[in-house]
Formats: C-alpha cells, structure tokens, sequence
C-alpha cells in the first residue's frame, strides 16, 4: 500500500477531506482521523484499547505511537502492511472520529 491508496480510502468516506498538518497531510472529518507523516508511515488516531489490540494482532507492521505521555495513534509500516485490513482501521478511526462530533456540543 502507498500514500496514494491511503488517500484514495479515506477521502472515500463520508465527509472525510484532507488538509495540511504540521506540513504533512491529514484526514479528518470534524476532528484528525489519520496523518501521513512520511512517504512510508501512516499514524491512524484509534481509541487506546484498539491501538494495543491492532499492535498485538499484527507487530510486523505496526506501533505505538507515543506523543509524550499519551498513547496517541497506531503507525503503520505501509510497505508491509495489509492493506485490507488498514483499509478497516481507517475507517474505524473515522467512525471513532464522528461518534466524538455526535457528541460535541
């Protein structure tokens, strides 16, 4: 998988656009759902017991991504990676991100 699949995936869901973050793009709907930080790498934003759980189930491909103390986004390793199932985590990150817009005031 490349960046241009990961592009492709999450502009395809609904409401999902991509802007600038920090100088590497971004995917979001109200809130960041995922970032390419690098040609290589892709930093998907899941709840803390998913991000354990998806690094668990596949340590070839993924990490922790720590930003200081909190456990804030699973890297994903895009040359190695399954790209059906990071198709499935963006969009859970993407779900994950519109149930906190549902409940925002």
């Amino acid at each position: 998988m490349d960046h241009h699949a990961v592009r492709r995936v999450a502009l395809a869901l609904d409401g999902a656009e991509e802007r600038d973050h920090h100088g590497s793009p971004s995917f979001r709907g109200r809130r960041i759902f995922a970032t390419l930080p690098d040609e290589t790498h892709l930093h998907v934003m899941l709840p803390e017991e998913e991000i354990r759980a998806a690094v668990a189930e596949w340590p070839e491909w993924t990490e922790e991504k720590w930003w200081g103390r909190r456990l804030a986004a699973l890297r994903v390793d895009l040359g190695s990676c399954d790209p059906d199932v990071v198709a499935e985590l963006l969009e859970d990150a993407w779900r994950a991100s519109s149930q906190a817009r549902r409940r925002s005031p």
